[in-house]
């Protein structure tokens, strides 16, 4: 049989030129974040079953939603994957995803940073491997892995749009944000539809604490990011930011519920999302009604999964908020287990996410001196257990607000003084600074 050439230039073991149409769809559905890219490559391996590169892209869509269900069939999909390969980028793209299959997402990491350097076009490579550094929290390599191939690239290769999104979301974990506006405007005109893209300005707005320049980003340009976008309930949380930035609280929870909680999504990332949004409400005072329930039902599927402890924490808010302590209680022993198991995520869970949930659990029960003291040895490497600055800011707006109500002066000062110095023109900064002087 012919080997086929992908697009990008590699070989592909096992394809036949109808599979390596609809694989090409289904790379550049994942590279935008829209369509449905799991049907496009089960296209490709019923016209193909040896393609061993789409048993990887499968076995990566089932792993970078980070369900625990979805790791039978990952691990299912790496192993056709390996004994398919018939080159060495394919035997290493099975290795990789069978590591975080089997927890060991930071070994992965290192072997697609590897993988990335012998074939620096290779965009499921360097896709996989951001979306890792993500997930680990591992803010430099989202940037640097990224920055190593774009000598190789340019605007006539396909994909490029995505390499630059990646590229944007990287400079702007590292502060660099005026490069990072850059890279990912240029990213959106070459292609419009990169969802990742669009989230990776969104990103710049939110920490500049420039609420009105980001909803001039995202809301009047919707229909490119939101439709068919399985990652739209994240920018619309990233649009219910900016609004909830100038305490638009009653337009905020019309977002919730039109866009981002209230259709329901199951799926674990928009829950995240949907957790943080009501818990950033609850925290401002803002009453969020029977909300809580339906998310908390929605999580708690999920409450014995402990595989991923960023995921966690985002449960423990709905079950806290909806008052449903045998769902709390489920998860913590998770969390235990979790914490002797061989896996990155007893780390992720060890360093932060253990004592992240159970401030959170804390606070959600009146005890804010006891989240207090939780949160403050964790806030500096709470980067360790993954997320973005944007996320994981919630943990510095639960500590400063729990040192508000346990009546720690000194320390509810200090720490609103050091808000406002990063964000002067906020409502709510201010705020803090008027209450802790109070």
């Amino acid at each position: 049989m012919t080997t086929l050439i992908d697009a990008l230039g590699h070989p592909v073991s096992g394809a036949t030129a109808a599979a390596m149409d609809h694989y090409e769809q289904a790379a550049h559905e994942l590279r935008c974040l829209v369509g449905d890219p799991l049907a496009a490559v089960d296209r490709a391996l019923a016209a193909a079953p040896a393609m061993s590169i789409a048993h990887t892209l499968r076995a990566w869509l089932h792993l970078l939603g980070t369900e625990a269900p979805a790791l039978a069939t990952a691990r299912d999909e790496a192993e056709a994957a390996a004994h398919h390969a018939g080159t060495e980028r394919e035997r290493m793209h099975a290795q990789a995803a069978t590591l975080v299959a089997g927890g060991r997402w930071r070994d992965a990491a290192r072997l697609l940073e590897d993988l990335s350097a012998q074939h620096p076009r290779d965009l499921l490579a360097l896709q996989t491997g951001h979306q890792i550094d993500f997930f680990t929290g591992d803010s430099r390599m989202l940037r640097d892995r990224i920055a190593r191939v774009r000598p190789q690239w340019n605007d006539a290769m396909p994909g490029h749009h995505a390499v630059l999104g990646m590229h944007a979301f990287g400079l702007e974990e590292n502060g660099d944000y005026a490069q990072a506006e850059r890279t990912g405007r240029r990213a959106i005109e070459l292609q419009p539809r990169d969802t990742w893209a669009w989230h990776a300005v969104a990103h710049v707005h939110e920490m500049r604490n420039a609420a009105e320049a980001g909803i001039a980003w995202l809301e009047p340009n919707a229909a490119h990011w939101s439709h068919d976008s399985f990652f739209a309930v994240h920018n619309w949380w990233h649009l219910a930011l900016f609004k909830l930035e100038q305490d638009r609280h009653d337009e905020v929870l019309a977002m919730y519920d039109a866009s981002i909680g209230g259709p329901g999504s199951g799926v674990v990332l928009d829950m995240v999302d949907q957790s943080a949004l009501l818990w950033r409400l609850a925290l401002r005072g803002v009453d969020v009604g029977d909300r809580w329930q339906p998310l908390a039902e929605r999580w708690a599927p999920h409450a014995t999964a402990g595989n991923y402890a960023f995921n966690d924490l985002h449960a423990m808010m709905a079950f806290a908020g909806a008052g449903r302590s045998d769902l709390a209680a489920q998860l913590r022993d998770a969390q235990h287990a979790a914490l002797s198991g061989s896996g990155d995520n007893r780390a992720f869970t060890a360093e932060v996410g253990a004592p992240a949930t159970l401030a959170v659990q804390a606070f959600a029960a009146g005890d804010t001196a006891t989240a207090v003291a939780l949160l403050r040895p964790i806030r500096s490497g709470a980067h360790r257990f993954g997320g973005s600055h944007a996320q994981r800011d919630l943990l510095d707006l639960t500590l400063i607000e729990a040192a508000l109500r346990s009546g720690e002066r000194a320390l509810a000062q200090a720490l609103a003084a050091e808000r406002a110095a990063l964000r002067p023109a906020s409502p709510l900064a201010q705020r803090f600074v008027a209450r802790a002087a109070a």
